[in-house]
Order: structure tokens, then C-alpha cells, then sequence
């Protein structure tokens, strides 16, 4: 393996192995008013939403979580077979290692075979910095996986706990509007783990991006991963660096609140990432401002499982607030502790 490849492959094995969780899910703080007095009938509720142009089944995405090394095809094989099955969207890691070397391209391509209703590419906003063909990549990563839209990720809270991380981060919005202005496909902004204040959210309006996926924190922590992948090479130093950013960010709940207003007087939808555990945190993301929600770990095992819990306690979610579609749902009161 190439360090690239083992990084994407220890990521994932660290996720499924160990601890990676905040110490706090902020979705507990919020809690959805019940109505005792639905008046609705279970087999009346529709789930079904139209998002970047495409419809889904209900309002959620698996979101963008590996790809560039050998185990990474079956992964993205089996959760795009999960959202073939349940109408929901899919992203894929960061595409940089078959933008890099074609090798890997299978990794995440594997998705085309599938009937994915919304599937999104992904790259870093460090990348684009890097690349002199910013934009032709960017085209590249589309056509990988045939994709819908795009996600560009900002992962600085990442790469500066990671050992070999990239701390360039002077002109990216100025490169995110570049690529929003130059490609036909809907651009999302993407945090991973650390939230989006509402100056960010301020800055992106103007970029001409189509979303902002708050991917707050609550759900994995990345400064724990690399936490993890220190303490392995004994690098005691960034081990420690590792655990006093393990909390670090904007919970997503509150990233929400702080910017939902403001992305709807301009157009943009918010996606609700970090912490996503099952369709209450969902109805709450969306009763908060977010359009639709999205969570990726929790599918690495027992994934299609995972996934019909999801679409259930959705569905009773809504029953139990008395909303027949998601457009009631997103006026459902909500109270915080």
C-alpha cells in the first residue's frame, strides 16, 4: 500500500474498531413536542422528498465515507445497494487517490451499477489549492461515479491533527466559487466533523453553491481517528494533540440554528450531518431548519438493519407529531433543554 491507500484503509478499520465518538451527542438537547392527538393515520405519512432536483424516498443520504484502497469497493458496493433499496442518496470518500492514480477508480465507481437516486462526489478544498487543473478534476471526480452533484470537503480540524495533513487553507472559498461558477452540477460545501458557524455560512451564500452540509460535531470525531493512528506509531505527541481536539466544533444542531435562516432567504439547503443515530434525529435536524439529514458509520455493520430502523423511527416520528409529510414536519415545535 501506498501511504494514501493505507491511511483511507486505517480510517475506516479505526472507525469500526475503536471509540471515535464525541463525548457528547448534542441531539439530546432537543426534544420533539408529542402530539397526542395525531389525527392522521400511519399509512397516510409520506416520507418522500425532492432535494438538488432529485427525488428520494425520505429525506436522507448515506454520506460520503471511503474509497481508495482494496476493501473500499465492497463497502461502497453494499451501502449503494442500501440506497438503491431504500430511495435515499449516497456520497463517496474523498476521490483524490483515483484523481491521483485510475487504479483505485473501481473503488468508488462501483456505484454506477446501482440505482442511486442522488449520488454525490466528493473532493478537499485543500486539492483544489493544489491541483493547477482544479476544475477538470473536478469534472473527473464527477464522471467517476456518473454524480449528481458535489461535495467539496473542509477538513482542517483533520489535517492539522494528522500527522501528513495539509494546513493550506488561504483562498479556498475564492477556489469553491470557481468551481460553483465553472461546472453544471450542484456544488455542496461539506464540513466533517467540526460545524459551520454562521460567518462561514455568510461567506458561502455568495459563492454560488447549491448546499452546505453543516457536518457538525456529535457523531465521529476525526481528531480522535488520528488519535488512534499516533498512539499506533507511537507518536505520543500527536496522540495527545489528538485527544484535546477529540470535542472540538459546532455541534450540528446547533450549526443549524445558528445558519438556517440565513440559507433560506438564499436559497440554499442545509444538510444535517454528525450524530445522526436513527429518524428521530432526523425529524429533529429538519424540525430545526435542516432540508434533509445524513450519517455514514453507523451503516459499516448490519447496514441495511441500520438503515430500515432509520426509515421506521422516521415514519413513527411523524406519526407521533401528527406530520402526514415532511413539509409539516418542518413545523413541528421543538423544545431545548
Amino acid at each position: 500500500m501506498n501511504m494514501m491507500e493505507e491511511r483511507k484503509k486505517e480510517h475506516v478499520d479505526i472507525v469500526k474498531g475503536y471509540n471515535t465518538k464525541h463525548s457528547y451527542n448534542y441531539w439530546d438537547d432537543f426534544m420533539l413536542v408529542h402530539n397526542a392527538l395525531p389525527e392522521i393515520n400511519m399509512n397516510e405519512i409520506d416520507t418522500r422528498v425532492k432535494f438538488l432536483g432529485k427525488k428520494l424516498e425520505m429525506p436522507f443520504i448515506i454520506a460520503g465515507m471511503t474509497g481508495g484502497f482494496k476493501e473500499a469497493k465492497k463497502i461502497n458496493e453494499e451501502l449503494a445497494r442500501i440506497a438503491e433499496r431504500y430511495g435515499v442518496g449516497m456520497g463517496v470518500g474523498s476521490q483524490r487517490a483515483a484523481l491521483e492514480d485510475k487504479k483505485y477508480e473501481e473503488t468508488y465507481a462501483i456505484i454506477k451499477k446501482y440505482r442511486v437516486p442522488l449520488k454525490i462526489a466528493n473532493v478537499g478544498a485543500p486539492q483544489l489549492l493544489e491541483w493547477r487543473d482544479a476544475i477538470e478534476k473536478v469534472e473527473n471526480a464527477i464522471d467517476m461515479i456518473s454524480a449528481d452533484a458535489i461535495a467539496i470537503h473542509l477538513n482542517f480540524l483533520q489535517e492539522v491533527i494528522q500527522p501528513e495533513g495539509e494546513r493550506i487553507a488561504k483562498g479556498c472559498l475564492k477556489k469553491i466559487k470557481e468551481v460553483a461558477e465553472s461546472i453544471s452540477k450542484p456544488v455542496i460545501v461539506k464540513e466533517t466533523g467540526a460545524g459551520i458557524s454562521y460567518k462561514v455560512a455568510e461567506k458561502l451564500i455568495d459563492s454560488g453553491i447549491a448546499a452546505i452540509d453543516v457536518g457538525g460535531a456529535g457523531g465521529t470525531s476525526f481528531s480522535a481517528v488520528e488519535a488512534y493512528r499516533a498512539r499506533k506509531r507511537n507518536d505520543k505527541l500527536q496522540e495527545e494533540l489528538g485527544k484535546i481536539f477529540w470535542d472540538w466544533g459546532i455541534p450540528t444542531p446547533y450549526s443549524i440554528l445558528e445558519i438556517a435562516e440565513l440559507c433560506k432567504d438564499a436559497g440554499i439547503s442545509i444538510i444535517a450531518t454528525g450524530g445522526i443515530r436513527h429518524g428521530i434525529d432526523v425529524a429533529k435536524a429538519i424540525a430545526l431548519g435542516a432540508d434533509i439529514a445524513s450519517a455514514a458509520s453507523i451503516f459499516l455493520e448490519n447496514g441495511m438493519e441500520k438503515m430500515e430502523i432509520m426509515a421506521r423511527s422516521l415514519k413513527a416520528a411523524m406519526f407521533l407529531t401528527g406530520s402526514k409529510n415532511v413539509d409539516e414536519l418542518r413545523e413541528v415545535e421543538i423544545w431545548t433543554f
